[in-house]
């Protein structure tokens, strides 16, 4: 079975209509999830958490498009 990870991240922004963290440091990694869904839960929590402040922003990466299975790997990525 083909795992689809997805990591939810976010933090304030120097401009609400740009997508440039102010501080770098300072970014907010809520966590990896197996699944959009779960992944998409947490999003909208620290969205509504953080609905006060329009600088701040949460993202949904999808892991599992970073990484191309038909690629050869590197000497530093292990299969098992």
């Amino acid at each position: 079975m083909t795992q689809r990870l997805h990591l939810v991240f976010g933090g304030e922004l120097t401009d609400p209509t740009k997508n440039v963290f102010k501080n770098v440091d300072d970014i907010h990694i809520v966590g990896i999830f197996p699944d959009y869904a779960t992944a998409y839960d947490a999003w909208k929590a620290e969205a509504h958490r953080t609905v006060d402040n329009a600088h701040m922003r949460y993202y949904i990466a999808h892991l599992h498009r970073l990484r191309d299975e038909e690629t050869a790997t590197s000497q530093t990525d292990v299969q098992e």
